[in-house]
This record gives C-alpha cells, sequence and structure tokens, in this order.
C-alpha cells in the first residue's frame, strides 16, 4: 500500500519558510508572530465565510493562520530530498527516511483504513503535484535552495512544526512557511483547476491526520489534530 504514496509529501516540502528551530523538547509552535507577519493579522483562511479551497472557513479548516515571514529554505530542501531529486519526490522514501519502514508502512495502513483506499490515493496524487508544482514556481522565481542539512526525526520535527499554531498542525500554515504565502495559494490554485476543490480539501484533511500521526509516533504527544482532519 505504501507504494502508492509515491510522491506524496511534496507539499510539505516547499513549506518550509522561517521557522525558529527553537523545538521545546524536540518541537514547539513557531514563535509569535505580529500582526504585520500576517494577512490581516490574526486572520485565517477563507474568513470570508465561504469554502476555500474545498474546505470549511476559518482557522478550523485545513490552512490555519495565513504567514507570511520569509521561508525556512533548509527544512524545504531537506524535506524535498528525503524524497528524492526534486521533480520525483516519493513518499515512501521520505517517510522512511523520517520515521523509518514500520512507521511509514503502519501509517499507511492506518489513514486507509480511517479514510479508504479511494481517499488515500488522491491524496498521494494531489501531494506529488503540489511539491513538484511548488518546486517549479519556486524555481521559476528564482529561489536559491542551500545544501540539505536536516534528516530523520529532526527534519520530522522540524516540518511537523512548520505547521503548528498554539500547538495544533494545520497543513496551509506549514505551507506558507515552505513555500511562502504566495506560492502556496498559486499551488493551491493549480490544484483546484486540476484536480477540482474537493481533491483539494480532502489533500488538506489527510495530511493534517498525516503530520499529527507523524508527531505521536516521534513521541512529541503534545501535539493536537486539527478540527479538519
Amino acid at each position: 500500500m505504501i507504494q502508492r504514496l509515491s510522491a506524496a509529501v511534496a507539499g510539505a516540502a516547499l513549506a518550509a519558510l522561517c521557522f525558529t528551530p527553537a523545538l521545546a523538547q524536540g518541537m514547539s509552535s513557531p514563535a509569535p508572530m505580529s500582526s504585520g507577519s500576517m494577512t490581516g493579522g490574526m486572520m485565517s483562511h477563507g474568513m470570508s465565510g465561504t469554502p476555500d479551497h474545498g474546505m470549511p472557513a476559518g482557522k478550523a479548516g485545513g490552512d490555519g493562520v495565513i504567514y507570511t515571514g520569509a521561508p525556512d529554505l533548509q527544512a524545504a530542501i531537506s524535506l524535498v530530498t528525503a524524497g528524492g531529486a526534486p521533480g520525483h519526490f516519493s513518499i515512501v522514501k521520505a517517510l522512511t527516511a523520517m520515521a523509518g519502514a514500520t512507521t511509514a508502512n503502519a501509517e499507511v495502513a492506518k489513514l486507509t483504513k480511517q479514510y479508504g483506499s479511494a481517499k488515500v490515493a488522491s491524496f498521494v496524487t494531489v501531494q506529488n503535484f503540489a511539491v513538484n508544482d511548488a518546486v517549479k514556481v519556486a524555481t521559476a522565481a528564482g529561489v536559491k535552495f542551500p545544501s540539505p542539512m536536516l534528516h530523520g526525526a529532526a527534519l520530522a520535527k522540524r516540518v511537523v512544526g512548520l505547521g503548528l499554531i498554539n500547538g495544533t498542525y494545520y497543513e496551509g500554515t506549514q505551507l506558507d512557511h515552505l513555500v511562502t504565502h504566495g506560492i502556496h495559494e498559486r499551488v493551491m490554485a493549480d490544484i483546484d483547476q486540476k484536480y477540482g476543490t474537493e481533491a483539494d480539501g480532502n489533500y488538506h484533511r489527510i495530511a493534517d491526520q498525516a503530520h499529527y500521526d507523524l508527531a505521536q509516533a516521534l513521541g512529541v504527544t503534545s501535539v493536537q489534530l486539527a478540527a479538519y482532519h
């Protein structure tokens, strides 16, 4: 089953933007951000009251709180290369590299039982596209990535930490940190156009659950699960 998840963690890869590596006990929420660091201060994605990329409006949705600071390019390139060469990301390689084969296989089986094979397959396809599309957009914009230096559990904790808002993981917040909010929104629009908003929402839903599960597997039990999962 895990082989169907090839290249799925991509979306997380290009989201590692500007995360303070102060991980208390291995992981913590990003340092408090001033209102100038977010669009509309503490405004969440989709606050207009209408669905945002197939997700419910507000912070309870899969996107969390908008972050517009600088990207954590080290986390981004480390995650991308953990899953293979840029443009050819593999979730199998990434999950195995970060948490080990046993944990990776168990998570795939757990997600498949929880959501069903069709939704997990859609998540894999959309996640794969999101990562590759983000890499393409960032490269075209002239982004220069450093050499990857993060590996294993340290990389996994950094990646999950990028999505934390008051201890709760949100996929959209992580993506803002990895690829910037502008690239994140560009990629989401590309997903909507290619796969539809329902698939986009499904991707965020399962990503919220998967990253929460990863944190628990790493022993960081303080991480909370978003309502949208």
